[in-house]
């Protein structure tokens, strides 16, 4: 599973969490800093990748548009990259299933 963190999230995720989603990225790591949603969508698309991301507006684009990409939606208001780690770390395998199946578009986790 490839995790694509979206920009409100910590760049230092995709290191801390590489020994269970070993190919994933932050949208710094590859050009997207500061640009459009529909941007990070398309790459994500393109690229195989999950989002992960904490805005709302992700939601909305996977509700209008559908997978690909799918979308991993994290509704845990103010919180640290830790427990951010600890909540994808904690759902791991529920990523990974969610990931596998072909009708899901998108994961909420709180």
């Amino acid at each position: 599973m490839n995790l694509l963190f979206d920009e409100n999230l910590s760049p230092k995720l995709a290191a801390r969490l590489a020994d269970i989603f070993p190919d994933s990225i932050h949208v710094h790591d590859c050009g997207l800093g500061n640009v459009e949603d529909s941007m990070i969508w398309q790459h994500a698309t393109v690229q195989g990748f999950t989002i992960v991301s904490k805005d709302s507006d992700f939601h909305a684009l996977s509700v209008l548009k559908g997978a690909p990409p799918k979308l991993v939606w994290l509704k845990t208001g103010n919180c640290s990259s830790q427990q951010i780690e600890n909540l994808l770390r904690t759902h791991a395998s529920q990523l990974h299933a969610f990931e596998a199946d072909p009708n899901d578009h998108f994961l909420i986790l709180s």
